[in-house]
Parts: structure tokens; C-alpha cells; sequence
């Protein structure tokens, strides 16, 4: 029986330990890259408008301008430049 408490008690001890160092944004602990996202963005932009989002053209922008200007695909404005009429 002792054993068994004195066992709880250690897991008990280490869940604390290891909950109180999980604080870390993951941005900060890995870093991001804003071109990368900016290409990812680009992508999810072109799955959801399909043939009216200029996919290609979009990713061109990421490059020339190094991820600056990230797309947003709910912001008309951000995407409007590769939106096409078809």
C-alpha cells in the first residue's frame, strides 16, 4: 500500500512539473517563416475559390515581396489582386 501512495504521489509531482513549463508559444519556440506562410496561405486561398483564385500568381507575390504581404483568403481585400472573373 505504501508503495501504490508513494507512487501516485511521484506522478503527481512530475504532471506538475512538466504542466508548469508547457507556456512556450510555438511561433517562438520554432520560429515562422513569413514567406512560408504567406505560400501556405496562397494554397488554402486556392483550395477554397477554386479556378477564380490565381494560385500561381499569388505565390509569384510572396516571393517578389519575401512574405510581407500575407494573404488572408476571408479578407476580400488582401486576395483581391488574384481573385480572376472567369
Amino acid at each position: 500500500m505504501v508503495g501504490k501512495l508513494t507512487f501516485c504521489i511521484y506522478l503527481i509531482v512530475v504532471a506538475f512539473f512538466c504542466l508548469d513549463h508547457t507556456d512556450a508559444s510555438p511561433a517562438i519556440a520554432t520560429g515562422w517563416d513569413p514567406l512560408e506562410i504567406c505560400i501556405e496561405n496562397c494554397a488554402q486561398c486556392k483550395k477554397m475559390f477554386g479556378p477564380w483564385f490565381e494560385g500561381p500568381l499569388c505565390a509569384e507575390s510572396c516571393i517578389k515581396f519575401k512574405g510581407k504581404l500575407i494573404p488572408d483568403c476571408e479578407d476580400l481585400a488582401s486576395i483581391a489582386p488574384f481573385l480572376n472573373k472567369l
